[in-house]
């Protein structure tokens, strides 16, 4: 009797928040947004559409909390740095999924702890900053990766997410912590959540796994609804449907106002930086619930998006603008390292943003966030490549570049010849790297924003060198980017300026006071006041979030070692010259860098060549074709401090010219001679670089074994149920592979693959050529039973679609890609090759196994 009460005292509930949930939509003068009868949340005092863009960041909770804790830094501190640092990017959004099992028992019982409080204290501290919240208050997680998890107090270990929507006393507990979580108040607001006017929305848990029929979803999100609307939330509610879209109507007819989304275009966790043009992955966000009719004039947001496991700073304005062209209003990142040990990369380690170590990246940010405020919603710019210029915004794979140029505004992530529209109308510069008005050398970011006539306010970053893959595996004894504090000639060309201003020192402890001449000056990171010298000095700064004198940045590092960043081409061309490249940080005018070199073939002394500073921390040395002869070339980097040396590979100390000098680890590069095969994939050595698409792992089987030479590795695939809507594919970049004979790439006129079937019969494999901007250039060789190289023309080659790989997900977002309108075949722009393993094309072949031995696809003059 007592469970049938309850029953329908929840029923009662329900019918009651249905007629509360469609009222909800009308403005409250209290709050700052309301959803309108169309599914568009507009701001109360003026009906306009609103957006939000930004990122999410995890501090409070779990690996974050404990790594801040490890390393000794107070977490205010490190959450007041962060905090600053997303305005600095001129996000205004935040989300993060709580971690529940952290703060709640297992009834739901809300536990006021550490975490809480810090989360309170993250809440207060973006409402300075005047960046919006969305809370996600259920994340079923643990609180472990990328450790183990802790035994946690929270339902969410007692139950997991399998059990969550779905066992009693698992909702009971959500919904019990739901009521008290809301009722809370802040101390540091003074408010709950509900009545904090920086709150906006809600989105009731993270990608929820949902299981069993369909009504029993609905009544799910309807009952945790409930208990949210319970304690007077009269905001937004949003509700997963992206997770699991089989049971996109179940959730569609819940009594939320909204749906949350997820974009990771390039997967996650592929354990190393992914090269290549990845901006066809981001052409455009479908969304196939459109014709359920009660998702129909529902809100739209993305919870969480990233390009994991790409490093280069062109995908966020892109993304941003297609998320537009979908019909979001609010999008945040996943998510932003925090500064404290973002020179690791341990908070997931496949995602990596931050302000001091990716300034290239966070400048993409900035710009994305000014694309996603100022593109109409539902705005089509045309396919890739048409879109990557819109409006006022660019974005460049070959330039490695995201480009905002206005009339008040001109952002770039890395340096661009592009002139700004009317520099004498500029309010706000952002950039890394040189532009035509501004001239800087350091590979941080920097900030000139105008606060008055003939007064600018200058924030340069500390320099930001990448000296090992950050998305490999985590650990917070491994340093992937290091921080240098150097100081580097700046030129600035602005008319309001002048050629003669003073430079004066802002932030804490920074007391420089000097001159520009012909705009030019030298600069440290700091903050800095430009001004002309007749110009009084503003009280404050116009913008109430950037505060005048504000600096916040790592550490300068105490007593560093140098450090040498180097990988040998993996071959090159005999009696070629070629030009050896590195990254050396650490080194003083006075200090030396050099490379010894010993021939390929023969007797004779090594070649000793000076490395030559060409950059900031860039080296190179030409190696002479004398030197460059048939066999294996060996070479070690010597690093000079006075009477201290480093011999890398290794750094090991010593004078590597002492006859008792031991170690004799080298780099290796093998000179080929000019007529050998161009190797795109070689299976024995390009395991690691395979990107594998194997829609059906059950029935399909990638391995590398030996075939008839055991020292040999060769990719051996099996297809148990062939279909031809769900290939078995692999793809490959081999730029960075051919790089030491790139020369040689446009005399090519042949593709060379050699393999075998695993059948009697023969196997149908499918190569293309992908070039950079995305084209795909295929055929279909026939592989015997025995091992065999076919040799195609490259004229026989086709255009066709190309796979995005890693998958997209969600899986509802395109699998395949093809540039608008057709374009001619250059060998000379590709970049990767992908193999489809395809079944027979005819019928008695249908569905029968299929198996490759493959052993390399190359290129031939």
């Amino acid at each position: 009797m007592k469970f049938f009460a309850q029953h329908i005292a929840v029923c009662l509930l329900l019918a009651l928040v249905g007629t509360d949930t469609a009222a909800q939509t009308k403005p409250n003068p209290k709050n700052l947004v309301y959803m309108d009868a169309a599914g568009v949340i507009r701001y109360t005092k003026n009906k306009q559409e609103a957006a939000f863009y930004g990122v999410n960041y995890c501090l409070p909770f779990a690996h974050g909390y404990r790594a801040v804790k490890s390393l000794g830094i107070s977490h205010e501190k490190a959450i007041d740095q962060d905090v600053y640092h997303f305005a600095r990017m001129g996000v205004d959004a935040f989300r993060v999924h709580m971690w529940d099992t952290e703060i709640s028992d297992s009834l739901g019982n809300l536990l006021n702890n550490e975490h809480l409080r810090l989360f309170d204290y993250l809440l207060a501290q973006l409402k300075k900053r005047n960046i919006k919240i969305v809370i996600t208050p259920i994340a079923y997680w643990g609180n472990g990766y990328p450790e183990p998890d802790e035994r946690t107090p929270g339902f969410s270990r007692v139950y997991g997410k399998g059990q969550a929507n779905v066992n009693e006393n698992a909702i009971r507990a959500q919904e019990e912590y739901i009521r008290q979580l809301f009722r809370h108040v802040n101390p540091y607001t003074k408010t709950t959540y509900g009545a904090d006017e920086s709150v906006i929305a809600v989105e009731l848990n993270n990608e929820p796994s949902h299981s069993g029929p369909k009504p029993k979803v609905t009544e799910y999100i309807n009952r945790v609804n409930a208990a949210l609307r319970s304690t007077g939330w009269d905001k937004p509610i949003f509700y997963n449907i992206a997770q699991n879209p089989w049971y996109a109507d179940a959730v569609a007819k819940s009594d939320v106002n909204g749906h949350s989304f997820q974009w990771y275009p390039t997967g996650l966790v592929a354990g190393r930086t992914l090269e290549g043009n990845t901006l066809p992955h981001v052409d455009t966000y479908q969304i196939p619930f459109d014709t359920i009719p009660a998702f129909k004039n529902k809100a739209r947001m993305v919870y969480e998006f990233d390009a994991g496991d790409v490093y280069a700073p062109f995908m966020y304005p892109a993304m941003a603008r297609s998320f537009r062209g979908a019909g979001f209003q609010w999008a945040t990142q996943f998510a932003y390292d925090p500064m404290a040990f973002a020179y690791a990369n341990t908070d997931y380690q496949t995602h990596y943003l931050n302000l001091a170590y990716t300034p290239s990246k966070a400048i993409s940010m900035l710009i994305a966030a000014r694309v996603f405020h100022e593109t109409p919603r539902f705005k089509k710019y045309g396919k890739y490549p048409q879109d990557t210029t819109f409006g006022p915004f660019r974005v460049s794979y070959a330039r490695a570049l995201s480009e905002m140029n206005t009339e008040t505004a001109f952002y770039h992530s890395n340096p661009t010849p592009s002139k700004p529209v009317n520099p004498a109308r500029l309010q706000h510069i952002a950039g890394v790297g040189s532009s035509p008005i501004v001239t800087y050398r350091g590979t941080g970011a920097y900030f000139l924003d105008k606060i008055g006539n003939g007064v600018w306010r200058l924030e340069v970053m500390p320099d930001a060198i990448r000296v090992r893959d950050p998305f490999g595996r985590p650990s917070l004894r491994k340093e992937v980017t290091t921080i240098r504090y150097a100081t580097w000639p700046m030129r600035v060309d602005l008319p309001d300026l002048g050629s003669s201003f003073d430079v004066i020192g802002q932030n804490e402890g920074n007391s420089v006071s000097s001159s520009a001449t012909g705009g030019q000056f030298s600069i440290r990171p700091g903050t800095y006041l430009l001004k002309k010298a007749t110009v009084n000095l503003p009280a404050s700064l116009p913008n109430a979030v950037i505060g005048l004198s504000e600096f916040y940045a790592p550490p300068a590092p105490t007593d560093p070692e140098p450090i040498v960043v180097h990988t040998p081409y993996e071959t090159v061309s005999a009696q070629k010259p070629f030009v050896l490249s590195a990254t050396v940080v650490g080194l003083d005018s006075a200090d030396q860098a050099s490379v010894e070199i010993r021939p390929a073939t023969g007797p004779g002394r090594p070649r000793v060549l000076p490395l030559r500073a060409v950059g900031p921390y860039r080296y190179e040395a030409e190696v002479p074709a004398e030197v460059v002869k048939a066999g294996v070339l060996t070479y070690r980097i010597m690093v000079r401090q006075g009477q201290h040396y480093r011999t890398y590979p290794g750094g090991l100390t010593g004078n590597p010219n002492a006859w008792d000098y031991l170690p004799t680890d080298t780099y290796q590069t093998i000179v080929t001679p000019e007529t050998s095969r161009l190797d795109l994939f070689t299976s024995h050595t390009d395991r690691s670089r395979l990107l594998i698409y194997n829609p059906d792992f059950r029935n399909n089987t990638v391995a590398f074994v030996p075939d008839v030479n055991p020292g040999q590795l060769l990719l051996k695939a099996s297809v148990a149920k062939p279909h031809p809507d769900r290939p078995l594919a692999f793809q490959v970049y081999f730029t960075d592979k051919i790089s030491g004979r790139k020369a040689e790439l446009s005399a090519c006129t042949r593709l060379l693959v050699r393999g075998r079937s695993d059948k009697e019969k023969p196997v149908r494999v499918n190569v293309s050529l992908i070039s950079r901007d995305g084209n795909a250039y295929g055929t279909v060789v026939s592989l015997p039973q025995q091992m065999t190289e076919v040799d195609v023309p490259l004229s026989r080659l086709t255009q066709e679609a190309m796979l995005l790989l890693p998958r997209p997900y969600p899986d509802f977002q395109p699998l395949t890609f093809q540039p608008a309108g057709p374009a001619p075949f250059a060998v000379a722009s590709i970049e990767k090759v992908e193999i489809r393993v395809e079944q027979d094309i005819r019928t008695e072949q249908d569905g029968q196994p299929i198996g490759l031995w493959l052993e390399y696809v190359g290129l031939a003059k």
